[in-house]
């Protein structure tokens, strides 16, 4: 089809240049007399009519043709063709009239004298000729591009696309992904994570990956202590974390599940104090507990959920507490879920190696010294335990509704806790491969997953994030084979380090900051893809909710059942964290969830369950979820990495914004109004500026890359630069899916409860401020830019 369209203009520009000629020739006539007798005009008109007819059998004037080329626009053709002054006679050896005088029988049938009336009517004659002509390449013109408008029985350019997309995802299959997942689980759990990385790597490298590579950071990681931490009550009763007595049969029978229950860069050491319940350890809890009781050097009784952890043990570290005993309330839980003895892992450290914040942990790198990121001394327990601390044993559901945990505070409860860790350095490898874009292969999209760390807990969730990053690769690299490319670059990611605060992610961030603040566009989490089997929970940041949106109705349709997909922006765990947070990235994950689980206080997930693989084949036993998660996602990637204009909304960032002041706020007037212009330019951008860039016709490249750097960027205004511990700083994302507000409008109103300032709030406030105006004035920025693009054009 190139080829024929090529040949177009050539043809074209030939048959005007005749035509040209032929106008040329006619101004040339001799002017129109008035003195013509009868039979001069009859003898003249039955002279000229033999002559066309001689001209016209010619061979070389059957292939006279008036064709128009795509590339003419039809306004210069009707200009060219009526400007006939302008028109310089055709220098052309074998021009119309030139060629007849040049014929050996031309002289004998014109060898008497023409009369000057003869050359007049001859006159009149080709300017009808002309006219006629004119008229038949205006009514050629007109039906063409009136022909081009009409739609057009071709399927246009997003139909093929799609198709292209599903082409290459319905080589994804359930049973392929369920070899990949048992192949790895039966992995040998070795002193570190080489092994696993090994395989990893051999099998991405043999689907055809390019580039890929180890990259490893040696990094300071907590480790639990060589005995298991221990509870002992004021009358000498000892328990394990998970609420059985103390015994060197439990330690060898449960070593692993016991050593692992601990809380990686906690204080270690002995503390012996009264257990107080602070219920979710919020800022009311607080205040109620500290009117009724001396909490200085005490243990804390803590629910997980509700609040990031990191943000309520900052509370109770400034409160004054000396240790923290944390569980999960089965109240929280799903009904199907029976964690009475199950013991938990969780995490103190914010992301990255704790001994190098801020920058990579590269050879050279100066080590701070921290073995623990905070002063208390912070041990996870069962549910079981909690209950023998409320010295509570009755079934506390009645009648379906379950009543939570509590310990009285009227009683008194001595324990002495004991916790032990210990911190080491240990090399942790990231596993990274690329498929690199056909027209944009310095603009990246990130796909990331983890793999199990030897030093953690032995859980095997980790093998269907790296199950389904594999399938998706295997899915790619059989279209490349056939010569297909993305246009942007696809870079797949196996993480290391991620149970101890996301540390492989946020070392290899660190270490490419400069080139990711610039090249990446999105990344696709894929962190624990299979939590439960009812529903499916999708996160995406604001400006791509749309697409993910589309997606979610897409696989809905092909569903028997499908419960209504929520789409929201809020706090996830995982290695997009550093992605988000670090350099505004517009991020999505999909994952399957039990309904309850939604329903629930947040931030449950900070608990990590060791989970085996025979409980996730029971999830989903053959692995129809894990493919959903693997096509959706793929299907994501490829129009992100594929399409010429990035498939994100400007607007739907304005409209979050706007709906994260809704609400009774105080003093959020002035924010409102700035969040109106927001809108305002947000609007302007897209109707100006994307809209066009997504009509092909329209489309010019070099405004569509301006446009593509402005879109990648566009949440990197929200990224402020402090914020409580465990608070995303990127204030697009909310802290569950019950809150709409900012997550630090929240928190400073929270603490202006209990001070007598409102500086905190103040404060707040114009954070949000400065990113609500930092991104109108770069929408603003933007528009200038490209209408600077067109004054210079013009």
């Amino acid at each position: 089809m190139g080829e024929n369209e090529a040949g177009l203009p050539n043809t074209s520009l030939q048959g005007k240049k005749m035509a040209y000629q032929k106008v040329s020739a006619d101004h040339k006539a001799p002017g129109h007399s008035q003195y013509l007798d009868n039979d001069d005009l009859q003898a003249t008109a039955l002279d000229l009519e033999w002559d066309m007819e001689k001209e016209l059998e010619e061979p070389g004037f059957d292939q006279f043709q008036i064709d128009s080329a795509e590339s003419q626009n039809l306004e210069n053709s009707e200009t060219a063709d009526l400007n006939l002054d302008s028109i310089q006679p055709a220098t052309s050896p074998k021009g119309r009239f030139q060629r007849l005088q040049e014929e050996s029988d031309y002289a004998p049938c014109y060898a008497r004298s023409t009369p000057r009336s003869n050359h007049c009517n001859f006159c009149r004659l080709l300017k009808i000729l002309c006219t006629a002509t004119i008229l038949f390449i205006f009514g050629i013109l007109i039906g063409y591009y009136a022909h081009k408008k009409c739609p057009s029985n071709a399927p246009p350019s997003g139909t093929l696309d799609h198709q292209l997309y599903q082409e290459i995802l319905k080589t994804i299959q359930a049973e392929d992904i369920k070899k990949t997942f048992r192949r790895l689980v039966q992995l040998n759990k070795g002193e570190d994570d080489a092994e696993i990385s090994k395989a990893i790597k051999t099998q991405w490298t043999s689907l055809g990956l390019e580039g890929v590579q180890f990259v490893n950071y040696s990094v300071l990681l907590s480790l639990p202590g060589p005995w298991p931490s221990s509870v002992t009550l004021s009358g000498g009763q000892c328990f394990h974390p998970d609420g059985r007595p103390c015994s060197a049969d439990a330690r060898t029978r449960r070593g692993q599940d016991l050593l692992y229950s601990y809380a990686a860069y906690s204080a270690k050491g002995t503390l012996q104090a009264e257990v107080i319940d602070v219920s979710y350890g919020n800022a009311d809890d607080l205040k109620r507990i500290k009117n009724m009781k001396n909490i200085t050097n005490q243990i804390a009784l803590l629910k997980l959920g509700k609040l990031p952890l990191l943000y309520k043990l900052s509370l109770l570290e400034k409160a004054g507490f000396g240790g923290v005993l944390l569980y999960i309330d089965p109240c929280d839980l799903p009904k199907t879920a029976n964690l009475g003895y199950d013991t938990f892992m969780v995490s103190l450290n914010p992301g990255g190696d704790p001994s190098t914040p801020g920058y990579p942990s590269v050879d050279g790198s100066f080590r701070q010294n921290r073995s623990n990121l905070t002063s208390l001394l912070v041990q996870p327990i069962s549910a079981a335990l909690a209950a023998k601390l409320a010295s509570s044993s009755r079934d506390r559901t009645k009648d379906g509704v379950c009543s939570p945990l509590e310990l009285p505070l009227t009683e008194e409860r001595i324990v002495s806790l004991q916790v032990q860790t210990v911190t080491t350095f240990k090399t942790v490898t990231n596993v990274v491969g690329y498929l690199k874009g056909l027209t944009s292969p310095d603009r990246y999209v990130l796909v990331g997953g983890h793999h199990r760390a030897a030093y953690g807990h032995g859980g095997q969730e980790w093998a269907s994030s790296t199950a389904i990053l594999t399938a998706l690769i295997q899915a790619l690299m059989l279209r490349v084979k056939k010569g297909w490319r993305p246009d942007r670059s696809i870079v797949f990611c196996s993480w290391g380090g991620t149970m101890f605060g996301n540390i492989g992610s946020y070392e290899w961030g660190e270490d490419f900051k400069k080139v990711l603040q610039r090249n990446v566009v999105a990344y696709v989490s894929l962190h624990s893809p299979i939590r439960g089997n009812s529903s499916l929970h999708s996160v995406a940041s604001p400006s791509l909710q749309q697409l993910v949106a589309e997606k979610n109705n897409l696989n809905c349709s092909r569903r028997a059942q499908c419960p209504e997909a929520n789409v929201s922006s809020v706090q996830i765990q995982g290695d997009a964290n550093y992605f988000i947070n670090q350099l505004g990235v517009p991020t999505v994950q999909f994952a399957y969830e039990d309904i309850k689980a939604l329903q629930d206080p947040s931030f449950l997930s900070e608990a990590i369950f060791p989970k085996g693989a025979t409980e996730i084949e029971e999830t989903d036993p053959v692995f129809k979820l894990h493919e959903t998660i693997a096509k959706l996602s793929g299907e994501v990637i490829l129009q992100i990495a594929n399409e010429p204009v990035l498939p994100f909304n400007a607007l739907d960032i304005a409209l979050e914004v706007q709906n994260s002041l809704k609400g009774d706020q105080p003093n959020t007037h002035h924010l409102l109004a700035l969040a109106s212009r927001l809108r305002e330019s947000a609007e302007l951008f897209q109707s100006d500026e994307m809209r066009p860039a997504n009509d092909p016709k329209e489309r010019i490249p070099v405004r569509v890359r301006m446009l593509n750097d402005i879109l990648q960027d566009m949440e990197k205004s929200f990224l402020v630069p402090q914020v409580p511990p465990g608070f995303y700083r990127n204030i697009l994302y909310h802290l569950d899916e019950k809150t709409s507000q900012f997550s630090i409008l929240l928190e400073a109103w929270e603490c202006c409860k209990s001070l007598a300032s409102n500086e905190t709030v103040q404060e707040a406030l114009s954070k949000v401020l400065h990113s609500i105006h930092s991104a109108q004035v770069y929408f603003q920025a933007g528009l200038d830019v490209f209408d600077s693009v067109l004054d210079g054009k013009n």
